[in-house]
């Protein structure tokens, strides 16, 4: 492996200075750069690679020339049956898809991701084989976890739990869940078939909750309950949890204190479209809230990109951030905090850590993210991967 110094780069917006990169680590100031290839960085703002903590790498349809003609219903159920009854008319290739999304990340800095991966009786677990292909490709380049998800439920359709448990054995990094009440009809059952395969497993969890108000807040307190019950904390996530977004102040901040007690995350892409957990009272009451950018272009919806300067700039503006630190916030969504919630190990920009590296022409981080400028250097584990958005051979 060889060593990297990156002259006149300036971390997170700060004063210019050199950064060493010594067996895909960042060294200490004043370590020995004999030996290192050099990279002038031009006073450009030096970022740690960026963290997707929630998206879809096999339902994709980004890297195909044709445009999806989307004609789904508006109900969540209207969207999973359609997805289902297109993939099988078109055998979408979820291998192709993931590792064309994944490939696609890298070349803007993304470095670690956290995908759902659909298991049903339709499909079976052939997309999580897919996708644990895509991540031994990409070993040693980008971290990929896998979340064997449910998409079309478990209880009404006989033989998911299971695939569920066979994805779990064959690599499947995390147990998925999906709205307890308003998908499954019977959150008890659900929650015990998810957190049961989690404690058989010894694999974390990551619930989606679409549901709102105080549908979606009894759901997430027996999602809590459970937490407890199996000491799990700091092992669960709640993907969306929209209720916290429409349920009164008061409530939330009760869930919020049990959430932050149990260190239960957020995983949040802050649609236009529904109430969200707010950024600033999750990070007040001690909550990890972290983003992602759920599907890109397919089935469910036309939007997205695989570029978290962009999904943080979403972010920013759903939470009505202004103010640079308030903008600096919406980033540590996908990077610091997207790190610690999804639990991706050595991370960051201090000594020590995976040299993971992001270089943008920006001026400030919050111009960063308001402008997206092209990525003129990414680096994984202190091996240059791509260059102007492009990967490299």
């Amino acid at each position: 492996m060889t060593d990297l110094l990156l002259r006149n780069v300036r971390p997170m917006g700060g004063p210019a200075s050199d950064v060493l990169v010594r067996g895909g680590c960042i060294a200490p100031p004043g370590t020995d750069a004999t030996g290192a290839a050099v990279e002038d960085g031009h006073g450009m703002l030096l970022l740690p690679g960026f963290v997707e903590g929630h998206t879809h790498l096999d339902k994709t349809v980004f890297h195909e020339p044709d445009w999806l003609v989307n004609e789904v219903g508006p109900r969540i159920i209207d969207k999973i049956d359609t997805e289902r009854e297109w993939r099988a008319r078109t055998r979408h290739d979820a291998g192709a898809a993931s590792l064309a999304m994944a490939r696609a990340f890298l070349a803007q800095g993304t470095t670690r991701i956290r995908s759902h991966v659909d298991v049903d009786t339709s499909g079976g677990t052939k997309h999580v084989e897919h996708v644990l292909a895509t991540r031994e490709a990409m070993r040693g380049l980008q971290d990929i976890q896998v979340v064997a998800f449910p998409q079309s439920g478990i209880l009404g359709r006989q033989g998911t739990e299971s695939l569920l448990d066979a994805a779990l054995a064959m690599g499947a990094d995390i147990v998925g869940g999906l709205d307890p009440c308003a998908i499954e009809r019977d959150p008890v059952r659900h929650l015990n078939i998810v957190f049961g395969l989690a404690e058989k497993h010894h694999k974390p969890v990551d619930v989606h909750l679409h549901e709102q108000g105080s549908m979606g807040a009894f759901s997430l307190e027996l999602i809590l309950e459970r937490t407890r019950a199996l000491s799990m904390q700091g092992q669960v996530v709640v993907s969306h949890a929209f209720c916290l977004g429409d349920v009164t102040e008061r409530e939330r901040d009760v869930l919020l204190a049990q959430m932050a007690e149990l260190g239960v995350a957020i995983a949040t892409t802050a649609p236009a479209s529904r109430p969200v957990p707010l950024v600033a009272p999750c990070r007040a009451a001690g909550v990890t809230i972290f983003g992602g950018n759920d599907g890109i272009r397919d089935t469910w919806t036309p939007y997205g990109s695989p570029d978290m300067l962009e999904r943080a700039m979403l972010i920013g503006l759903r939470n009505n951030f202004r103010r640079d630190d308030e903008i600096a916030l919406a980033f540590d969504c996908v990077s610091a905090a997207g790190a610690k919630g999804c639990g991706f190990a050595d991370y960051g920009l201090h000594p020590g850590a995976r040299a993971d590296l992001v270089l943008v022409e920006a001026r400030s981080l919050a111009e960063a993210v308001v402008v997206r400028p092209p990525r003129r250097m990414v680096v994984s584990g202190g091996r240059i991967v791509a260059r102007d958005g492009v990967l490299l051979a």
